[in-house]
């Protein structure tokens, strides 16, 4: 399953992301840790010391490699510098999966040993003083973007997200990409209006929201997330002696983190495998095919040169199939594409 963790800024998004990256490691099960946030956290939330997740490698930085690697030999992509962050798979695209070794892996991302459990960690890599007035930060996270539209991921698999803060998610099209989102609110009026926002952009995706309540320091604060979200709301989480440990850089076994936070992160875990009796490979690949549209006409065939468009395969559907190498085919309508104006 693909998940993401969103959340304003300071509501503990990155901290709960890794406490269920930690759960699943502990579960033995297998899991592709992502930041995607602009303030890298991840990695030093997962144990590493800072000076270890500076040198995380940058997915950015790979661009080009991750590009060339994923083009495979598709014949509709003439060569890696006409992909865009939304370039979709067709006939002859590599596809990554969870578990296998592949160049992508080797060059971005490094494992990471939790309670003896091996986790993939990467990161699109920080926003630089060389960024500074030249750049948007979603670029960075196109190659996170590219890499999600070639994956292919099974039961019992785990791609793990931690967004950037805010709504900012929603300036590309990856907020499609995932089973589940959980929202991380605090008990404020502040903590909920990102999840106001949330709703409001996903409602015409199908996209599955979850909240998880943060610092709940009572019944009274649960109630006011009751009220503000509904039924959104999954767990609530409230004060970790175990947490407080590890953001001083001691933690703890991760068996001894509390019961109630060990049973919530569960929570999470099943409404995570619940997702996946509803997805849907056809929706899935027509929002991808969506969103490259979208780009190639806004900013893409300028950049490139080409009519991206003539990348999508129209009979090419992502689908799991861990035995193939290539997606199965399956015929679906070509999207509909607004006709030109006149000038």
């Amino acid at each position: 399953m693909k998940i993401a963790f969103v959340g304003k800024g300071g509501s503990g998004k990155t901290t709960l992301s890794s406490l269920f990256i930690r759960h699943l490691a502990a579960n033995e099960a297998p899991v592709v840790a992502v930041d995607a946030d602009i303030n890298q956290h991840l990695g030093t939330a997962l144990g590493l010391g800072d000076e270890e997740a500076a040198e995380l490698p940058a997915m950015g930085a790979h661009l080009p490699l991750i590009k060339e690697y994923l083009r495979g030999s598709n014949p509709r992509i003439a060569s890696a510098d006409t992909m865009i962050k939304t370039t979709p798979p067709g006939r002859g695209s590599r596809l990554l999966r969870i578990t296998e070794d592949n160049p992508v892996y080797e060059a971005c991302a490094r494992t990471l040993l939790l309670d003896g459990e091996p986790v993939r960690l990467m990161a699109t890599g920080p926003f630089t003083e060389a960024d500074l007035g030249v750049a948007c930060y979603h670029s960075k996270v196109g190659a996170v973007e590219l890499c999600l539209n070639h994956l292919v991921d099974g039961p019992d698999e785990y791609v793990v997200v931690d967004m950037t803060a805010g709504s900012d998610s929603f300036a590309s099209g990856m907020f499609t990409r995932f089973d589940v989102t959980f929202l991380v609110a605090e008990p404020t009026r502040k903590g909920v209006s990102v999840y106001r926002q949330y709703k409001e952009y996903a409602r015409d995706f199908g996209i599955t929201l979850k909240v998880i309540g943060n610092k709940v320091q009572g019944l009274e604060d649960i109630e006011f997330l009751q009220d503000e979200v509904g039924e959104d709301l999954l767990v609530t989480v409230g004060h970790s002696d175990w947490v407080r440990a590890m953001e001083k850089g001691r933690p703890a076994a991760f068996e001894l983190l509390e019961a109630s936070n060990r049973l919530a992160l569960q929570a999470l875990q099943d409404a995570a495998d619940d997702s996946y009796a509803h997805r849907d490979w056809g929706r899935y690949t027509e929002q991808m095919v969506r969103f490259h549209l979208k780009n190639a006409e806004s900013w893409g065939n300028a950049k490139t040169g080409v009519d991206l468009a003539d990348q999508i395969d129209p009979d090419f559907v992502l689908r799991e199939d861990a035995a193939a190498v290539e997606a199965i085919l399956s015929p679906r309508p070509q999207p509909h594409r607004p006709a030109p104006q006149p000038a």
